[in-house]
């Protein structure tokens, strides 16, 4: 088939897709009560879900479309269970048709922490809130009680952290990595990860940063932080969830407030060894930036997502920041070897 047919042919089958999906969804709407009501759209992510409002009088909704089998909404339906069950505010699940990827569940509104920032709202407060709310959980919800989830344990790092090898590097190097020095990466990771483990694990969130904590209003202490985007949860370090939220890959947190915060955390465990806990959030930073460095990427040359590109400038400065570290020198220095500063870029946008 020519080139110009096979795009032709594509898009028709891309279209017909897209047509059986809204189907799909209409149905399941019809099902649950709400065939007059013209889904809008309220989000989608870096992954293949999107989110829809439905508003019908005082009534209100959000869909969830999940496509499978890119996405599953079991363990999205399991963490916001396990969270709910323990007092924590994840959106109620109304209704759910996990085989074709749809769930209606409980619209918190639209006061996201990042949309409340950006009108200026208290910075130390909202932080104060999120901090507190780790706190809540990390007391309450114990590891071996989430048979459910998986660990978060060194192959799952080792293959997050090699997404800055598989993706980021072949794109502001030229060519993929030499498979020796692909080794040697995952052999110096292997060296640090163990010194991130701590002794009690517990539920890890994995995106807890301000685009999914919500405030709740009408709510009291922890129950008005509003949670979001959990389904990747897993059984790990609680220091994981506290560098992704003082950490932030998508805007600046002040050093002071971050100190202040993870001084606050770690006032609340006065058994945690804080020397043994500040250093597994060193390591469990890199290893989430390397991750999301990997990640943007990909976003932008497979999934056609360039926007994700923006933030690469600022986690490449917290890498760097991380990485100084003592216990992090076996990965700074392959890192000054073969990725050297000059190459530390934002990747050109496109796909391929």
């Amino acid at each position: 088939m020519a080139e110009g047919g096979t795009a032709i042919h594509n898009d028709n089958h891309r279209d017909k897709r897209q047509e059986k999906r809204r189907r799909a969804m209409a149905a399941f709407l019809v099902a649950q009560g709400w065939s007059e009501n013209a889904p809008s759209v309220l989000a989608g992510d870096a992954s293949f879900r999107r989110y829809y409002r439905l508003l019908d009088g005082k009534r209100r909704a959000v869909l969830m479309d999940a496509p499978p089998p890119q996405e599953d909404v079991g363990p999205y339906v399991t963490v916001a269970g396990i969270l709910r069950a323990h007092g924590f505010s994840a959106p109620e699940i109304y209704a759910e048709d996990r085989a074709n990827g749809f769930l209606l569940i409980e619209d918190f509104g639209d006061d996201t922490y990042t949309k409340l920032l950006a009108k200026g709202a208290d910075e130390a407060a909202l932080y104060t809130l999120a901090i507190d709310t780790l706190v809540a959980l990390h007391r309450v919800v114990e590891a071996e009680r989430l048979p459910d989830l998986p660990p978060y344990d060194e192959e799952r790092l080792l293959t997050e952290a090699g997404l800055l090898v598989e993706w980021y590097m072949p794109c502001v190097l030229g060519a993929p990595l030499a498979e020796k020095a692909r080794d040697d990466y995952r052999a110096r990771w292997r060296e640090v990860l163990p010194q991130a483990e701590l002794p009690a694990p517990t539920l890890v969130l994995r995106d807890y940063h301000v685009d999914n904590l919500m405030l709740l209003p009408g709510r009291e202490a922890v129950q008005s932080c509003g949670l979001l985007d959990f389904q990747d949860a897993v059984r790990g370090p609680a220091s994981y969830d506290l560098v992704s939220l003082l950490k932030d890959a998508r805007r600046d947190v002040p050093a002071a407030l971050r100190s202040a915060m993870t001084g606050r955390y770690l006032a609340q465990f006065p058994d945690l060894d804080p020397a043994r806990f500040r250093r597994s959030a060193a390591i469990l930073a890199a290893q989430r930036n390397c991750k999301i460095i990997g990640i943007f990427t990909r976003l932008s040359r497979r999934d056609g997502k360039p926007q994700y590109l923006g933030h690469i400038a600022r986690v490449w400065r917290l890498l760097e920041e991380d990485l100084r570290e003592p216990v992090l020198r076996p990965v700074a220095d392959w890192l000054d070897r073969h990725l050297p500063e000059a190459a530390r870029i934002v990747p050109a946008a496109g796909v391929g």
